[in-house]
């Protein structure tokens, strides 16, 4: 799998979600398994650069190359001006976003508002691929099918993407109006596959190797994008890697390593957020981990009323070593 000169290890990458994939996560994610891996969404503004939380996304600190930053705006300009200074903080990589659903993306017509104003479109992706283009960094796009299902428009946006030099194209099987409601769907991606000849990476509803495979023989895509299964999952991109490559079922991970990834992973978590905002933002994760283990809704109601990073740590560790020693490990081990 390859975008412009970069050539990654396999085609499972990390699908960008807004508080979700921080660097932490995508430094978790790339070390079982992950090819690659995109940053939450960036501002365009310039006034928001140096706001604590758009920083945050900005630091790509310890993280291998390439870096992808994914910018969001619908000011062509201001979209150029966003890829430059992401390049300076170290992007090797710019990824557009015009596929999120969010209300507050929309409706100050970023995102996948963008799909309703296709000259729109044009402009924006022109001017940011002539921006980078001098700093020889590609550019790539992630989209969505439409706005509604009466304006399904990915494959004039993926023929102009292509046109105008987009390196790769991420497509997530649904329209802007279907949010992550329903069912994604497969067609058009591999509609879209079979009209371009850049890389097309397929996202929606990847949850098992399984069904990686299957959407890569159905689509013809380069490679698969991951999003919301692998929050408390992380492990999923090594499943479906080997899987990919050999057709074989990995074992699920021992409690034993659930524990050590999810103690490790906090101890990320907290050292990029500080107390304050690491031990809140904390629960969340700890929540997906523990969501569909027996006995762990206990737990996450407990977290969810401390308040220091030590004790939290502490309760989730204790947690752990009192159900590896009790003899229902193994119903939990399954779960």
């Amino acid at each position: 799998m390859q975008i412009g000169q970069w050539t990654f290890p396999n085609q499972v990458f990390v699908a960008p979600m807004a508080g979700v994939t921080d660097r932490p996560f995508r430094q978790l994610c790339k070390r079982l398994g992950a090819g690659h891996a995109v940053s939450e969404m960036a501002a365009s503004n310039p006034a928001l650069w140096d706001s604590v939380k758009t920083s945050r996304r900005l630091d790509h600190a310890g993280e291998i190359d390439p870096i992808t930053v994914q910018i969001a705006g619908a000011d062509p300009e201001m979209m150029a001006q966003a890829a430059v200074y992401n390049i300076g903080k170290g992007a090797r990589i710019i990824d557009i976003n015009m596929g999120c659903p969010a209300k507050k993306v929309c409706k100050v017509a970023a995102g996948s508002a963008l799909l309703q104003h296709e000259g729109l479109v044009a402009r924006i992706l022109e001017a940011v691929v002539k921006a980078c283009s001098p700093h020889g960094v590609p550019v790539t796009l992630k989209t969505r099918t439409g706005w509604d299902h009466d304006n399904r428009n990915a494959l004039r946006i993926a023929r102009l993407a292509e046109s105008v030099g987009i390196a790769a194209l991420t497509l997530h099987g649904r329209t802007r109006a279907d949010r992550y409601e329903g069912a994604a769907e497969y067609d058009t991606i591999a509609a879209v596959k079979g009209e371009i000849g850049i890389p097309v990476i397929a996202n929606g509803d990847i949850d098992s190797p399984e069904k990686a495979r299957t959407v890569l023989d159905y689509t013809g895509a380069d490679a698969v994008m991951i999003g919301r299964a692998a929050m408390g999952r992380p492990w999923i991109f090594r499943e479906v890697d080997h899987y990919l490559r050999t057709g074989q079922t990995l074992s699920p991970p021992a409690l034993s390593e659930i524990r050590d990834l999810l103690l490790h992973h906090l101890q990320d978590h907290y050292q990029f957020y500080g107390e304050y905002t690491g031990v809140r933002t904390a629960r969340k994760h700890i929540g997906w981990y523990l969501q569909n283990v027996p006995g762990g809704q206990h737990l996450i109601q407990r977290i969810n009323t401390i308040d220091d990073t030590a004790n939290q740590a502490r309760e989730v560790e204790r947690w752990f070593d009192d159900a590896l020693t009790r003899d229902d490990a193994g119903a939990l081990l399954a779960a």
